[in-house]
């Protein structure tokens, strides 16, 4: 890497949530109607996330991902999952164990999930990633 900065060209800002914590659960489209795969989330942000799962999900395939936020103190709303579609970005299947992929959201699933996911982010409970 040369000496210069790196140039940040994510147009949303990424947050990062604890390994483990956050749990998350797949269906590719349109063969799978039900969540079936299950993971967890290293990073999130209004347009992607970064999601772990014991099966890698082929780059291309369009899946729906319903994220399980942490519930803290004094939260509020129709309950903690958020649902987003996407699309896979990339995959690495060459580590040992579970499979990190990442997915850029197309759209949220329901009224709400969109403000909601935000203003958790913004809250100040999680570390902005680098």
């Amino acid at each position: 890497m040369s000496s210069q900065a790196r140039v940040n060209r994510r147009q949303y800002e990424r947050f990062l949530l604890e390994p483990g914590y956050t749990s998350a659960a797949a269906r590719v489209h349109p063969d799978e109607q039900v969540f079936t795969r299950e993971g967890h989330v290293y990073d999130l942000s209004e347009g992607g996330v970064c999601f772990e799962m014991d099966e890698a999900i082929e780059p291309g395939s369009t899946i729906s991902l319903r994220i399980d936020l942490p519930l803290f103190s004094g939260d509020i709303g129709p309950g903690r999952s958020v649902f987003v579609t996407g699309n896979v970005v990339w995959c690495d299947p060459d580590e040992i164990g579970p499979v990190r992929m990442a997915l850029a959201i197309t759209r949220f699933d329901r009224a709400g999930d969109k403000g909601r996911m935000i203003r958790s982010l913004t809250s100040q409970r999680y570390l902005r990633a680098a």
